[in-house]
């Protein structure tokens, strides 16, 4: 399901992304926020926290901060907008489906290479 989104980012149809949409297309990565506040943040601080749980301060500090960095990101997307423009949004929308075309199909390699070592 990635792959196909990044691919539809890097190749857009006339009728956008997720299909015909009628007050245009949102600028969205589909990856954005479930890493940055979803469930897989939270396991990956519990698991850290168990592993190295003199080392939680640490965690907590470094999740604030790409917190921080991302809620300053998405409060500058307007200054961003004016900087790049229509053509540079586009540019950057084609270079993060490329991104996500690599994460899907380096998802798709190691589930098949961990079904591969179950099997055997």
């Amino acid at each position: 399901m990635l792959f196909l989104i990044a691919l539809r980012m890097i190749f857009p149809t006339e009728k956008g992304v997720m299909g015909d949409l009628p007050e245009g297309e949102p600028f969205i990565v589909p990856l954005a926020v479930p890493l940055l506040a979803g469930p897989s943040t939270l396991a990956m601080l519990i698991l850290l926290a168990r592993s190295q749980p003199d080392r939680i301060f640490d965690w907590l500090i470094a999740v604030l901060g790409a917190w921080g960095v991302t809620s300053l990101i998405i409060l500058s997307s307007t200054s961003f907008h004016k900087i790049l423009g229509n053509r540079g949004l586009m540019a950057v929308e084609k270079l993060m489906g490329m991104v996500l075309v690599a994460i899907s199909v380096q998802m798709l390699i190691d589930g098949i290479t961990t079904y591969l070592k179950a099997l055997s």
